[in-house]
């Protein structure tokens, strides 16, 4: 999935005991599962039909159901019914319902459970759910959909909800004759039959029957679709979009995935096994997409992609999130983790494969350089916070799992997977994943199997270099001491953003591929594999650890070898991603007190001539992270952080300019956007009377006045810089547009405006209805960048609470993003015990990580401000940046 996891052995460390696992006393082999939606009074009826082993003698069955109303049950064994009226009872904290029958299914015999049973077509996306869609003629139409990942299969039908419980599916979908119907496999017939719904003919369409597979992979559409096609791979490759959406718009993606196919097939070794793919645009989609095999499903943004009005990033994007979920079909759908804590093997690998095709298919997007601000910098940033957890966590039951999907399981353990592959070498790296997948194919792994397949491909002991990584919290920091004999002294210790590790907290040592490099290249090989260690260096002076930063660590220098580095970036010795990521290390040392925030400050300053578009990405990024903590701060500070980053930014957003041409590469597009919204969202007059002059043109008609890189940075400084009007303009625009980029792009900036009155029109957005759920996240992006806007977030939710758990259940994943949201842009220790006292009385299972991570976030905004608020305003005043 993309965003915003059965028995282990003992070594694993991990406590079997303590999961809530169904009783292991049959094993389902197969599924018929039949059902028929009602769009009338959004409701599905079904029958399930499991076939069993039955491992012990068993006079009862217990298995997952979630809002499921059961009608019926029967029970057979060795073709004799054993009891067609069992007894039902249902355990609501777990989710079972267990099924008791009187005569014993014998252990070694085949048995056969049938359920049938009704449920809810609900607005929650998850299980088998509703989405909706405005026609052409401006009527909703509506579509039944599924997203069972991870625990959410048994929301749609009774099951074996865990992942190693892997079974075959034959799935039978009933609707109306005009609608099409979807699944994982391909169609094997159609039928007319009678509706118990309508009492009319509608037709039946059963699929051909699965390859084995987790429930949470299992999928299922009905509705009003158009679809594209492409015969380029093997098998048939689909777009599948409902009415409304330009169903040409899913081009890119739908030629993107057929050569996608074909390269993995040849890069993992393994033919794609099922007979074909479809990718499906879904309204109401929580997360960015999900790999259900041979049906993938998408957020609408994240698979139609109309170049016209779409800038480069949203290219990239789709592109990402393609290549991601077509990862899976391999890894993770053929190779499924055995239980949740191993998410990470999914999720990391999925990442990684994404950033790895897409170097392959698009080299001039160079997205490993942009990897080192993206995937490195939210691993790093997360896992620096007490709150965080290993990469392999304990999970025990639901509403455990859903809060794990997030930038440890995916850009830590890609990160992870990066640091071995370039330690391995990728082809070596490459050669133990085929190993992996072709033993494990159709099984349940553990993490220990890919390091054991990676090992024995080789010849290296990479289980216990490795374990440290996945089983523990965080990552060190390692300090360079330089002696006067051309070697330096290393030491690690554990990173937190809070600067207050305790001495049990760094018991931890991790084995850390040091990456050297030098003027004569990088060395791979060098490890620190202690607490500390003395290194030998050329006598040239030159030296710079975590070459292009595929290792997982902040690097700690002196101030005089920072200046050094500084200089030998502008020599050329420095990649592009070992400068970026210097000034990420500097910047995060500042924030946790390695380094004086004044210093940082400085090396920015020394940037200006910067020529890459991902260094400038981080400069801009580290000055963020200052404004969100400098926030709350006097304005006449705030007015100088912002004036130096528009001292920064205007020189080169003026020498790059704000037109575009199809002579600008990827890159260059991007890099010309970013520095125009920076500059002009600091106060850079010329770029804001452009931006203005362009709003004007647009909201007039001529949407060739602003191209499509920069259409947020425009709204944004339309509503910073201008008032109800710019508001009014913006939120019809949202209205009436019928591209999901460019209402999103709207609802972004809506938050930028100030005025208390627009505030509150913004936050209304949030329980009016105007904004599906699945985007109520969006309106809130803008409102984080000003204090105003923080304070009314928080008070916002307080005031709408009931609403706002009604809206969002805690069990889904989106609560949690909406209370990091919603409490996280606080800075200062008042503001902490009001986000304390708040939830002291409140309930905050299913995201309780969140909140406590939001907490960590605050805590490190509170010392910073503590260590540094006076460093930063006498270097503001000495720079000539306070009037």
């Amino acid at each position: 999935m993309c965003r915003t996891q059965a028995m282990a052995d003992v070594s694993s460390g991990v406590n079997v005991q303590s999961r809530e696992l169904l009783p292991a006393n049959v094993i389902p082999r197969h599924y018929h599962v039949t059902l028929e939606p009602d769009f009338e009074k959004l409701t599905f009826d079904g029958t399930v039909v499991i076939d069993l082993d039955v491992v012990e003698d068993s006079k009862s069955i217990s298995l997952h159901t979630l809002e499921l109303d059961v009608h019926g049950a029967k029970i057979t064994s060795g073709g004799q019914t054993i009891s067609s009226t069992p007894a039902v009872s249902y355990n609501e904290d777990l989710q079972i319902s267990t099924f008791d029958f009187d005569n014993a299914a014998p252990k070694g015999s085949k048995a056969q459970l049938e359920v049938s049973f009704t449920g809810q077509l609900n607005d929650k996306m998850a299980g088998f759910y509703r989405s909706t869609y405005k026609n052409a003629d401006g009527s909703e139409g509506i579509m039944a959909v599924t997203q069972m990942e991870p625990t959410d299969a048994r929301r749609a039908f009774p099951c074996f909800d865990e992942p190693s419980l892997k079974a075959e599916f034959t799935v039978t979908l009933i609707a109306d004759k005009n609608l099409t119907c979807l699944s994982n496999m391909d169609v094997a017939s159609e039928t007319e039959v009678q509706s118990k719904i309508s009492g009319g003919t509608r037709k039946a369409v059963t699929f051909n029957k699965s390859p084995l597979m987790s429930t949470y992979l299992v999928a299922f559409v009905v509705g009003e679709l158009n679809y594209i096609e492409t015969n380029d791979f093997r098998v048939p490759v689909r777009v599948y979009a409902p009415p409304g959406q330009d169903i040409e718009h899913g081009r890119f993606s739908l030629d993107l995935a057929a050569k996608t196919l074909a390269f993995y097939e040849k890069v993992f070794g393994i033919d794609f096994p099922l007979p074909k793919m479809d990718q499906i645009a879904i309204p109401d989609f929580a997360q960015g997409a999900m790999e259900n095999w041979g049906l993938v499903t998408y957020r609408v943004v994240d698979l139609l992609l109309d170049e016209k009005v779409s800038g480069a990033a949203t290219k990239e994007r789709v592109a990402e999130v393609v290549q991601h979920e077509l990862a899976h079909q391999w890894f993770g759908n053929l190779v499924t983790m055995d239980w949740w804590d191993g998410l990470w093997l999914n999720e990391g690998f999925a990442t990684w494969a994404s950033w790895y095709s897409c170097n392959i298919f698009y080299p001039e997007w160079k997205v490993w350089e942009s990897y080192v601000t993206d995937s490195l910098q939210r691993a790093l940033a997360l896992d620096s916070l007490r709150s965080s957890h290993p990469i392999e966590v304990p999970v025990k039951k639901a509403d455990e799992i859903n809060q794990i999907f997030d930038a440890i399981s995916y850009s830590k353990g890609s990160c992870v997977l990066r640091m071995i592959s370039t330690y391995l070498g990728e082809d070596m790296f490459l050669e133990g994943v085929r190993r992996y997948l072709k033993k494990h194919a159709y099984g349940n792994t553990q993490t220990g199997d890919l390091w054991a397949s990676l090992a024995e491909a080789s010849g290296k002991n990479v289980e216990d270099v490795m374990q440290v990584w996945t089983k523990h919290i965080g990552y060190p920091v390692v300090t360079v001491t330089e002696k006067d004999d051309n070697t330096i002294h290393l030491k690690q210790n554990r990173f937190l953003r809070t600067a207050d590790t305790k001495p049990e907290e760094d018991q931890v040592i991790y084995p850390v591929f040091l990456g050297l490099r030098t003027k004569g290249g990088v060395d791979e090989t060098v490890t620190l594999a202690n607490r500390e260690g003395d290194f030998k260096m050329p006598s040239d002076g030159f030296f710079k650890l975590n070459a292009n930063h595929t290792g997982l660590y902040r690097t700690s220098y002196s101030p005089e070898r920072l200046e050094k580095l500084g200089a030998a970036a502008k020599q050329g010795l420095l990649s592009v991603e070992d400068r970026a990521g210097m000034i990420a290390d500097a910047g995060a040392l500042a924030a946790s007190g390695y380094q004086k925030t004044s210093g940082v400050l400085s090396l920015l300053k020394g940037f200006s001539t910067e020529t890459e578009f991902v260094v400038w990405n981080e400069l801009i990024s580290r000055i963020g992270s200052l404004h969100g903590t400098w926030m709350f701060e006097d304005q006449v500070i705030r007015d100088g952080i912002e004036a130096f980053q528009r001292d920064l930014c205007s020189p080169k957003a003026h020498e790059l300019g704000w037109e575009f041409s199809d002579k600008d590469g990827h890159i260059q597009q991007q890099f010309k956007a970013m520095l125009f919204g920076s500059a002009g969202l600091t106060g850079d007059e010329t770029i804001i009377k452009a931006a203005k002059e362009m709003f004007t043109k647009y909201m007039a008609g001529d949407k060739s006045a602003i191209h499509p890189n920069i259409r947020g940075s425009v709204f944004s400084m339309a509503l910073k810089y201008g008032g109800t009007e710019e508001y009014d303009a913006i939120l019809n625009f949202y209205h009436t547009s019928t591209n999901s980029d460019e209402r999103n792009t709207a609802l972004r900036s809506l938050g930028r405006a100030k005025d208390p009155e627009l505030i509150k029109r913004t936050l209304s957005l949030l329980f009016s209805g105007e904004v599906k759920d699945q985007d109520i996240y969006m309106p809130t992006a803008g409102l984080r960048g000003h204090a105003n806007g923080v304070e009314a977030l928080f008070a916002c939710m307080t005031e709408n609470w009931d609403e706002l758990v009604k809206k969002l259940p805690p069990a889904l994943s989106l609560l949690g993003t909406m209370v990091t949201i919603c409490t996280s842009g606080f800075t200062n220790q008042e503001q902490l015990v009001r986000v304390e006292k708040f939830f002291a009385d409140k309930p905050t299972a299913g995201f309780d990580q969140s909140l406590a991570q939001s907490l960590d976030a605050i805590r490190s905004k509170v010392s910073w401000l503590e260590r540094d608020r006076t460093d930063v305003t006498d270097w503001l005043k000495a720079s000539g940046y306070l009037k």
